[in-house]
C-alpha cells in the first residue's frame, strides 16, 4: 500500500520550507496543501488544533506539527540521508543551535532589526551581531553546520540564505556581510545554490512585497502608540 503524505504550508513560511527541504532530500513523495492563514481550513484546524498553524505534516492520517518535531519525524521515519548526526552529543548540538537560531537569531533580527527605526533598531542591531558571530564561529572548519553536507542545522537555519536579503532590501540596511561574517556569507551561498534548496524557494518579487507591507504595517502601529 502506497505511504500517503500530505504537508499543509504556506507559500511564504519559512518554517514549512524545513519540511520541504526535508522530504525532497529524503525522496518523499507527498501533496502539498497550500493554506490561507486568514481563512484557515478545516482540514488544518482538525490536523493543529493546539496551535492552528503551519506547517504540519499527516502522515497515512496521522498529523504531526511543529516544525522541528516533524524534522525529527522524517529523519526518523525515512533513515536514508540522515540528518541527524549519529552521536548523541552531536545530536545535541544539533537540536540546541536549531533552537538558538529560532529563540536568539531570528528574533533578534526579525523582530528587533526588520520592525525597528532609530536608536531601537540600532539596539537590536548590536543584539543580532553577537548571535550571528556566534554561527560564524560554529562554522569554523566546515562547509554546513552538517559538516559537508546539509544537515538538520542547515535546514533549521535555511531561512537565513534566503529571508536575510529580502530583509535587508526591504530595510535598506546591510545584515550580513562577506567582511564581517565570510563564513556564513559562505555558508548562505553554499546552501541557496544547492538543488533541491534553490529549486524550492518563494518567489522573491512576492517575498520583498510581503514583508515590506507587515514593516510598514509594524512602524505605523508603532509610531501610533
Amino acid at each position: 500500500m502506497a505511504e500517503e503524505v500530505k504537508l499543509f504550508r504556506t507559500w511564504s513560511s519559512p518554517f514549512a520550507l524545513r519540511i520541504v527541504w526535508a522530504l525532497k532530500i529524503k525522496g518523499v513523495e507527498y501533496e502539498t496543501i497550500f493554506e490561507d492563514l486568514s481563512d484557515k481550513s478545516p482540514s488544518l484546524l482538525q490536523y493543529n488544533p493546539a496551535h492552528k498553524k503551519v506547517p504540519v505534516l499527516v502522515h497515512n492520517g496521522k498529523p504531526i506539527a511543529e516544525s522541528y518535531v516533524i524534522l525529527e519525524y522524517i529523519d526518523e521515519t525515512w533513515k536514508e540521508t540522515p540528518l541527524l548526526p549519529e552521536d548523541p552529543y552531536e545530536r545535541a548540538m544539533a537540536r540546541f543551535w536549531a533552537k538558538f537560531g529560532d529563540d536568539k537569531v531570528f528574533t533578534s533580527i526579525f523582530r528587533g532589526v526588520f520592525i525597528k527605526e532609530g536608536k531601537e533598531q540600532e539596539e537590536a542591531m548590536v543584539e543580532a551581531m553577537k548571535n550571528l558571530w556566534l554561527l560564524e564561529e560554529e562554522l569554523r572548519g566546515k562547509k554546513f553546520f552538517g559538516g559537508e553536507r546539509i544537515g538538520f542545522v542547515d535546514l533549521a537555519l535555511g531561512w537565513l540564505a534566503n529571508l536575510i536579503s529580502i530583509l535587508e532590501d526591504v530595510a535598506g540596511l546591510k545584515i550580513v556581510g562577506e567582511d564581517k561574517f565570510p563564513l556564513l556569507s559562505a555558508w548562505m551561498k553554499d546552501f541557496a545554490d544547492s538543488p533541491i534548496i534553490k529549486d524550492n524557494w518563494p518567489p522573491r518579487d512576492k517575498m520583498i512585497a510581503k514583508f515590506q507591507a507587515l514593516r510598514d504595517a509594524k512602524l505605523a502601529a508603532a509610531a501610533s502608540k
